[in-house]
Formats: C-alpha cells, structure tokens, sequence
C-alpha cells in the first residue's frame, strides 16, 4: 500500500476499482473505466486477478465483482437518460474512486459534484494528476465527511436545491448504521426538486448475509445495514417513486449469468427513484 491509499472503510473503494478494472478487460464488458487500473496501481495493489484469490473465497469474490459491474452499468446508464432529459446536476455521494466525470460522454452543462472524505478525494486527485486525466463535465470536489452538514457544504459549492439533480449513492448505504441511513435519504430528498432521479444501490439482510458468509472477515465485516425486503414503500416515505431490479436482471439483460446459480439467492436491489 502506498502511504496515501485509503484506510479503513476506504480500502474498499481500491477493491471496487480493482473490479472495474477487470470489468474494463473482459470483451463483453459491461462499461469501460480506464481510470480503474491507475487507481488500484496507485494504490500499491498491482494487478488483482481472480486466480490470485484464495480458493475457498472465489465463489464469492466472483459474485461481489458481478455484483459491483451490474451496479455500475445501472447507474451509469440512470444518469445519462437523466441528463438527456435535461438535468444538469449530477451528485456523487460517498463518491470514492467513482471515475464517471472522467468516462461518462456527458450533455454540455453538466456539473458532477462528488463528495467523500479529505484523505479519499486527496488520493484520488493525486492519481488523476499522475496519469494527466481531464474531466468530460465541470467537476466540483466537495471533502467532506458524510457525518458532518454535507448538504450546506453541496450548497456553498454551486448545488442548485431549485432545480432537478441526479443522485448516485453507490455502494455507501451499507456501511452506514440505520439512524445515518435515514439521515442521508431525508437530506436527499430535501434537497432534490421535481424531475429529480436518485440511484441506490444496496442488498438485502439477506442477500448480505450470503455475500458476508462467502467473502468471509475484512470487508465483510464492515457491513452494518441493509435495506428492507419491501424496497417501493421504503422509497415513498422520502418522496420518491422507485422500481427496484435485482441485479440478476440486468446481467441477464446483458446476456450475462449471475455467477452463483442459485434461485433462491436473495436479491441485491438496483433502486431508480424519480420525483
């Protein structure tokens, strides 16, 4: 590891990258993140492949990774059709190594406003420089801690609460405790105008369960909430009018099989809300 990777919590983040990355090498991928690689180099990681990974833990590293491309392809494909549709604010919340400013073929007028702590968006802003990277939209960098009044320090950097915004919450619900869970989704919706869209993705208790027993400790254990079985009316009590698919859908969509053949697994939900 490189004395400015991230720690903690954080680590996770070089994790998804490395994911991305191999994601971005398959002939079938699902989007492509060149980013993704320089992020895991800059890390001190070197190149992860499956086969570097103990066998006992494949199944489920296999899994989590699928897991991690159906989600970004979902979210990638949300705000793009919201930004067609005239949005022009694109909100990254937790954003860690999140390189859609960097890949994402954006609308002209478009501002991608990504927030996570100091120590994450420095690392990131180191890497970005190393490799001489520019981003395809206006990219306003908020460090913050998602503990502290994000949302005044979101206003104070141009966000328009007026006007209609694109949400990505990635991966993020799931280390937080259920009480900042509803903080995070009442700030949301107090600060999204109509023709708003929010992304969310997040597992079942259950779902996480299966992935905490196939994944085994580390990570695994950083997982401390979930979403109710019950997605829709969770989403209407902030607001919002939400379809949730399972990731298996959309890797079928795509031609894709979920690495684990098992029906019975529960789902890990890919939520679109919109106001």
């Amino acid at each position: 590891m490189t004395e400015d990777a991230p720690t903690g919590v954080g680590t996770t983040a070089i994790g998804v990258a490395a994911m991305r990355a191999a994601e971005t090498r398959r002939p079938d991928r699902l989007f492509e993140d060149p980013l993704a690689a320089a992020f895991v180099a800059g890390a001190g990681w070197g190149r992860v492949e499956i086969e570097d990974v103990e066998p006992e833990r494949r199944p489920g590293i296999i899994a989590l990774a699928a897991w991690v491309s159906a989600r970004t392809r979902f979210l990638d494909d949300l705000v793009l059709e919201a930004t067609a549709s005239g949005v022009r604010q694109v909100v990254l919340l937790g954003a860690g190594l999140d390189a859609r400013a960097f890949r994402v073929h954006w609308p002209d007028g478009v501002r991608v406003f990504e927030l996570d702590t100091p120590a994450m968006l420095a690392f990131k802003q180191r890497v970005l420089d190393d490799v001489g990277s520019t981003p395809r939209a206006e990219r306003i960098v908020i460090p913050i801690d998602l503990r502290e009044d994000w949302p005044a320090a979101l206003r104070e950097a141009g966000f328009d609460a007026g006007a209609p915004a694109a949400w990505v919450v990635e991966g993020l619900l799931v280390y937080l405790d259920e009480q900042s869970v509803d903080r995070v989704m009442s700030d949301i919706a107090a600060l999204s105008a109509p023709g708003s869209r929010l992304g969310v993705t997040s597992s079942s208790s259950a779902s996480i369960d299966s992935l905490r027993a196939a994944v085994g400790a580390g990570v695994a254990s950083l997982w401390i909430s979930a979403l109710p079985e019950e997605i829709v009316p969770w989403m209407a009590g902030y607001g919002w009018t939400a379809t949730a698919k399972d990731a298996r859908e959309l890797l079928a969509d795509h031609g894709r099989t979920f690495p684990r053949r098992d029906p019975a697994r529960p789902p890990s939900w890919l939520i679109d809300g919109r106001r």
